[in-house]
């Protein structure tokens, strides 16, 4: 029995599950978002939620909170969005030179050196840098979990979206529906009706009037 005992198992080791979450976490914000099981998705939440708040104490300039958050999550190299086909054009050395610094140490001290037109980015430097600065006003609830309808093919595992909350919008003014296309046959039918029964009524009328004159 494990009554009160907060997370999941996943059937994996604790070294195995703690990979999964890092490797979850650094998607999320490469990405935005990631689909992944229900399950996954809530004990992702927790892990990502700490990173981000460790992040704002690091955005601040906190060098402490940048360690833990390499302890915790580690480092990766992510290609900018931008050039994500001259990577893919690249020799394998030229892409070797691309990824050399994850640290984000180039992009910290100005962009990239050596002759490159781009360096790779830090997934930590993107963290602290990009993802934390939006969240400056939150103290918590920085992500959502969309359920999906249709789950996983295979297992029949409930899917949901686990993403980035954004900015959120105000509410805007409610205005007046407009016309469907169903209303409007509806309207038209009626009318048509209303015109026949009139002409009915205008033909029942005048027969007596003839008959009277005949």
């Amino acid at each position: 029995m494990r009554h009160r005992v907060s997370g999941r198992k996943f059937n994996r080791t604790s070294e195995h599950r703690l990979a999964m979450f890092r490797n979850a976490a650094q998607s999320l914000f490469e990405h935005g978002q990631i689909v992944t099981t229900l399950e996954k998705a809530k004990d992702v939440r927790r892990f990502a939620e700490k990173l981000i708040t460790m992040a704002k104490e690091a955005h601040g300039g906190s060098l402490a909170a940048r360690q833990r958050i390499i302890s915790k999550m580690q480092d990766r190299a992510v290609i900018p969005a931008d050039r994500q086909k001259d990577y893919d054009l690249m020799t394998d050395g030229k892409r070797k030179k691309v990824l050399r610094s994850p640290s984000g140490r180039r992009w910290r001290l100005g962009g990239p050196k050596l002759g490159m037109e781009f360096t790779a980015e830090s997934i930590v430097n993107r963290l602290i840098n990009t993802v934390a600065p939006k969240f400056e006003k939150r103290t918590g609830g920085y992500t959502r979990i969309i359920r999906l309808g249709r789950p996983r093919i295979g297992d029949n595992a409930t899917r949901a979206i686990l993403q980035l909350v954004g900015p959120e919008e105000p509410a805007g003014s409610v205005g007046k529906r407009g016309t469907t296309a169903r209303k409007a046959r509806a309207d038209s039918r009626r009318k048509f009706l209303e015109q026949a029964l009139k002409k009915a009524a205008g033909a029942g009328e005048a027969k007596p009037a003839e008959g009277a004159q005949g």
